[in-house]
């Protein structure tokens, strides 16, 4: 095994024989070629290494990585990673995952793997819309979309997918996008590094039914003025420096840093351990432009608490400390069950 170990992988050697079939100009083969250099960069062995889907086009995920990994049912693959990490804690498992598989028939699986702290990653592929399905509008849509299932526009209000998770309390939270593949990359590495849950949202375009829904941020023209990314300990700065986020009490504001009236030293400071400013930096998400508030990328929130699985392995070992290895046998025939001889 030690030997295993010490192999250095590259990228191809996570990747299988299998044909990759998503739509041509998918945002899905960019995460896909990310994510495989990422693990191969953490140098853990494929057969440590587990991917878990539920249904959606990002689910076809695991025939793509050789690693073991299993394309399960709609909305469930956060609970059978549940079930197989407390099972072997030893193992890295992801979860590849939709904002239709996830958010709506899987949403209450994912707020409990999140508040329970199971270590595991979680990547969910967002795209605004069913695809796999054929562009019915999902909870992440935004209101007023006209898709097959809303003809007459959306009329519900959307999941923001950053907040719901700060509300679940996941201790690593982070968004990117399927047009930076260095960050994605980067994300991906320390989403893996990071012990606990950890949800990383990822904008990646439909190119059939929900084309340039992230245009905004990724376009070359648009994007400076429209995407704040931030960093560790960095203060909170884009279009080129020439704008900035300072607090206004607990109301951001963007400022012009051009002018005299503020510099890059007045900006607000990116701390990923802050809950409160993490929550305001979510809330970066209004569908009302009026406040120019760029959209965020990078690590929005980072914390370290117990995880669910070392909490668990150690309850067992009180219990066979204080009671023994137990008999499951006398456990059955004993007075507290239905069967007694």
């Amino acid at each position: 095994m030690s030997e295993v170990k010490e192999k250095k992988y590259k990228a191809k050697d996570f990747a299988s024989d299998q044909e990759i079939r998503w739509c041509p100009g998918c945002g899905d083969y960019a995460i896909l070629k990310q994510v495989q250099s990422a693990v191969a960069q953490t140098g853990k062995p494929k057969e440590e290494i587990v991917f878990i889907s539920g249904i959606g086009c990002s689910s076809r995920f695991p025939y793509y990585m050789d690693t073991y990994g299993m394309h399960s049912i709609h909305g469930r693959a956060t609970a059978i990673a549940s079930g197989l990490k407390t099972a072997r804690p030893d193992l890295s498992v992801w979860i590849i995952t939709g904002d239709g598989d996830s958010l709506s028939i899987g949403g209450n699986h994912l707020i409990h793997l999140l508040r329970r702290n199971i270590d595991t990653n979680i990547l969910l592929f967002n795209n605004e819309i069913y695809g796999l399905t054929k562009g019915q509008y999902s909870p992440t849509t935004p209101e007023g979309s006209h898709t097959k299932s809303s003809p007459m526009g959306v009329i519900d209000h959307p999941f923001n997918p950053i907040s719901l998770a700060l509300g679940a309390d996941a201790g690593f939270i982070a968004r990117t996008v399927d047009r930076e593949p260095r960050h994605m990359k980067d994300i991906f590495l320390q989403a893996d590094e990071h012990k606990g849950a950890s949800f990383v949202e990822i904008y990646q375009n439909c190119p059939v039914f929900n084309d340039g829904a992230f245009n905004a941020y990724t376009d070359r023209g648009l994007k400076d003025e429209n995407t704040l990314f931030i960093e560790a300990g960095k203060p909170m700065t884009f279009h080129k420096d020439k704008k900035g986020i300072v607090l206004d009490g607990l109301k951001p504001k963007v400022v012009d840093l051009t002018s005299d009236e503020y510099s890059v030293d007045d900006c607000l400071v990116h701390d990923p351990s802050d809950r409160t400013v993490a929550y305001i930096l979510s809330q970066f998400f209004d569908n009302d432009k009026s406040a120019d508030l760029p959209r965020v990328f990078g690590v929005i929130y980072s914390e370290n608490r117990p995880t669910y699985e070392d909490q668990l392995s150690n309850q067992v070992e009180l219990a066979i400390e204080e009671k023994g290895e137990g008999d499951l046998d006398a456990l059955i025939a004993g007075p507290n069950t239905w069967y007694h001889q």
